[in-house]
């Protein structure tokens, strides 16, 4: 295979468990770089939780967030953002308060959420992002349009309303998962896949000529549109049934290896 981008999620594929990048990776990816393969990060994250990554890596030709609603470049200017019409974005916050679960969007640098619990606490730590109780969210919305909502309750829960609001929004919602206790939202267009095409078409490359690493189902439009799609050893089953390769796990930092395999540099790193 002849790779001239490498695509990667990072919670739970590229990072670690303890959410940092190993400095083997950092440098796997670095000489990937210097070899002249366009590095992709592409997260479910907002732009503010990605941009630290991408600054430690120092070598990223663009990065996809909110699972392609958005694409930047290294210097985290906006190349692309798609946004929900206010009448949907209203509708999957109604959703999620007829399910009692809680939600959140974004706006700015931080996140707004509409119910105070341990959600909102724990997420900020995750994504060293500072959030904002705001009950009024479909007030909120209506003032500031979004490119994501984000729903999260019981993983058992979850799986109930993933199917349920993949019938309810067809055609008007990407509706997916990253983590088994979130339900993610995003404007029909906006998948990490198409956000790897209108990379290829910004960076000129073919998409037959990129390798793409994931782990969850926000990553599955990436992968199956990627040249070769892999996915971590600690990806979902029903992710790992659906691509042409499996690597390490994101604590063996198996997408770097697998990267130093693909493009034989080990040997250059000793």
């Amino acid at each position: 295979m002849n790779i001239r981008a490498i695509a990667f999620d990072l919670d739970d594929t590229m990072l670690r468990d303890d959410r940092t990048l190993s400095a083997f990776t950092v440098t796997v990816l670095r000489k990937a770089a210097e070899l002249g393969v366009k590095i992709i990060p592409a997260s479910g994250r907002a732009r503010n939780s990605i941009r630290p990554f991408v600054d430690q890596i120092g070598c990223a030709a663009c990065y996809i967030a909110c699972n392609g609603a958005e694409i930047w470049n290294p210097a985290h200017e906006s190349l692309q953002r798609l946004l929900f019409p206010d009448v949907v974005a209203q509708r999957i916050i109604a959703f999620a308060r007829e399910n009692g679960s809680y939600a959140q969007t974004y706006a700015g640098d931080q996140f707004y959420y509409m119910v105070e619990n341990d959600y909102a606490v724990a997420y900020a730590s995750a994504s060293l992002l500072k959030g904002e109780f705001t009950p009024d969210m479909e007030g909120f919305i209506a003032a500031h349009p979004t490119c994501k909502i984000l729903v999260m309750d019981d993983e058992r829960k979850i799986a109930r309303m993933l199917t349920e609001a993949k019938v309810r929004f067809a055609g008007e919602a990407a509706v997916t998962c990253s983590k088994s206790y979130f339900l993610e939202f995003n404007p029909p267009e906006a998948t990490k896949g198409n956000a790897l095409v209108a990379c290829g078409k910004l960076l000129g490359f073919d998409l037959s000529e990129a390798l793409a690493f994931g782990d969850s189902l926000n990553d599955l439009s990436m992968l199956e549109t990627a040249g070769l799609g892999v996915a971590v050893a600690n990806a979902r089953e029903d992710v790992r049934a659906r691509v042409r390769a499996v690597c390490g796990s994101n604590e063996e930092d198996g997408p770097a290896h697998f990267i130093c395999e693909q493009l034989d540099i080990m040997e250059t790193l000793l």
